[in-house]
């Protein structure tokens, strides 16, 4: 595995994108001008061969603005990539984001188990892999950004689905969303 895995963590976190639609990433999904990447495969390894398949659903591929460090880190990895090592198995492997050192696909459950182990480095609690997606997605709604956008930011079939997996955020959205409207109504924010 790449030496460094701070930018596929960072990736994970701010896409809340499944583990298989990360590591199939290619670096033609990535759209540096505009500083999104494109959801539209995901990764998988069958009878020991590794292949794309297409997303959960028509819906889960979608296209995810980027965070400006994470375009950082990725424009970082993209400089430090080396030729593909001869005689790599799969050649599908040449146009990947992340990958091994020796030009493979990253297997998920090996990346599982280097993020169980940094986060026993840093003292943080254990959390699944996968729960990245997870934490990504109770952020952003943490953070005052939209169900719906939130909603599609994980191709979700809709905001009311999303609502209903991430309620445990509700009640804080609900309290700040008391005190915004009781603002406006004793008149201390003029509404625009």
């Amino acid at each position: 595995m790449q030496t460094e895995c701070g930018p596929v963590f960072a990736v994970a976190l701010t896409t809340a994108a499944r583990p298989s639609e990360y590591l199939a990433l290619k670096w033609q999904d990535i759209n540096w001008k505009r500083g999104t990447v494109s959801i539209a495969r995901t990764l998988e390894r069958m009878r020991g061969v590794w292949g794309f398949a297409e997303t959960k659903r028509a819906r889960s591929r979608r296209v995810i603005k980027l965070q400006e460090w994470v375009l950082d880190l990725l424009q970082d990895l993209r400089s430090e990539r080396r030729p593909e090592p001869a005689g790599s198995s799969w050649s599908g492997a040449s146009d990947l984001v992340f990958t091994m050192p020796s030009g493979q696909p990253i297997d998920s459950d090996k990346l599982a188990r280097r993020f169980k182990s940094t986060l026993e480095q840093a003292g943080l609690p254990l959390i699944r892999l996968y729960d990245l997606r997870h934490t990504g997605a109770t952020l952003a709604l943490a953070a005052g950004v939209p169900p719906k956008v939130v909603s599609e930011q994980l191709g979700h079939a809709s905001a009311a689905f999303t609502l209903d997996i991430y309620s445990h955020v509700l009640p804080h959205m609900q309290d700040e969303a008391a005190l915004k409207v009781e603002e406006v109504l004793r008149g201390r924010v003029l509404p625009r």
